[in-house]
C-alpha cells in the first residue's frame, strides 16, 4: 500500500507502468466516493490488450483469464453479484500465476467492500490509492491535459465554463467534450463557447428557430439552421439524460475527487 508522503505523480507513474506492463506489482486498487474520477482512469488505461469492465454488468466471459489481454480494468467492484465474485477470484489466482495485471475500483477501500471475505483480501493486494476531492482548477488542468491528448482546439474558455456551468464529474464532462468534438467537425466551426452553448441549448431542448443567427452574428441561410438542430439533436441524444436546465443556470455543483494516495 502507498504511504501517507506518496503524491498524485506516484499513481500517475503507477498507472502509466501497468498500462505498458512494466510494473513490479500486479495489482492496483484506486477507491472514493462517486463521481470521484475512478472510471475515467480506468477507461483512460483501455488500449488494445486492455479489457475494461463495469462490475454491474459482467459477464462470466468478461472476467475469463486470457493469455492476450495484457491488463484488466474492473470498475465498480462492490457491483459484483455472487457468481461475478467467484469468477473475478478466479480471475485475481490466474493473473498472479500466469502473468498479467488488473486494476480494480470501488467505492469503499478493499476491508470495507460487502465481498467474498477471499475477494476482498485479494483487492488488498498490490497497490491501493484513495481518490480525493479536485479543486476547479485542477479539474481545468486536468482537462487541459485530455485535450491536448486528443488534439481538440479548445477555446481557453470552454473549460471554466463547463466547469461552473455543467455537471461536475469526469465522465459527464468528458462526454460534453466527446460531443462538442463531434459537433464542431460536423458544423465545421471552431470549439468556441458559443457553439458548446448552442450543443447544450439543443440537449436541453432549449435551440431557437429557424432565423437564429450562427456564433459571427451572420443569419443562416435556408434550411441550414435546421440541419444544425438535426446534428446536435443526434449528437447529444446519448448525453441528453445527463443535461438539465441546471446546465444554463447551475447550481454550484458537489466536488470531485483527484488521486491521492494512502
Amino acid at each position: 500500500m502507498a504511504g501517507p508522503d506518496s503524491n498524485n505523480s506516484e499513481l500517475k507513474d503507477a498507472l502509466r507502468r501497468f498500462a505498458d506492463n512494466s510494473h513490479p506489482e500486479r495489482f492496483l486498487y484506486l477507491w472514493g466516493p462517486a463521481a470521484s474520477g475512478k472510471t475515467h482512469l480506468l477507461r483512460s488505461l483501455s488500449a488494445e490488450k486492455a479489457r475494461y469492465v463495469d462490475a454491474a454488468h459482467a459477464t462470466a466471459e468478461a472476467l475469463c483469464y486470457h493469455p492476450a489481454t495484457q491488463l484488466y480494468l474492473l470498475d465498480n467492484c462492490e457491483q459484483l453479484n455472487p457468481e461475478r465474485q467467484i469468477d473475478a477470484f478466479a480471475l485475481y489466482n490466474q493473473i498472479r500465476i500466469e502473468g498479467g495485471r488488473l486494476v480494480c475500483s470501488g467505492a469503499v477501500a478493499p476491508k470495507g467492500l460487502l465481498l467474498r471475505e477471499d475477494l476482498r483480501t485479494r483487492m488488498g493486494w498490490g497497490l491501493i490509492y484513495q481518490l480525493h476531492p479536485l479543486t476547479d482548477a485542477d479539474k481545468i488542468s486536468a482537462f487541459g491535459q485530455i485535450a491536448r491528448e486528443r488534439d481538440w482546439p479548445l477555446a481557453a474558455n470552454v473549460l471554466p465554463y463547463l466547469i461552473t456551468h455543467y455537471r461536475r464529474d469526469m465522465r459527464s464532462l468528458v462526454s460534453v467534450l466527446d460531443a462538442l468534438d463531434r459537433y464542431s467537425l460536423q458544423t465545421r466551426r471552431q470549439m468556441t463557447l458559443p457553439l458548446l452553448r448552442e450543443l447544450l441549448r439543443s440537449a436541453s431542448g432549449e435551440l431557437g428557430g429557424a432565423d437564429q443567427p450562427d456564433e459571427s452574428g451572420e443569419p443562416l441561410p435556408p434550411g441550414a439552421q435546421a440541419d444544425k438542430h438535426k446534428i446536435a439533436h443526434e449528437i447529444t441524444h446519448e448525453i441528453a439524460h445527463e443535461i438539465t436546465h441546471d446546465t444554463i443556470n447551475p447550481e454550484p455543483g458537489g466536488p470531485e475527487a483527484a488521486p491521492i494516495p494512502t
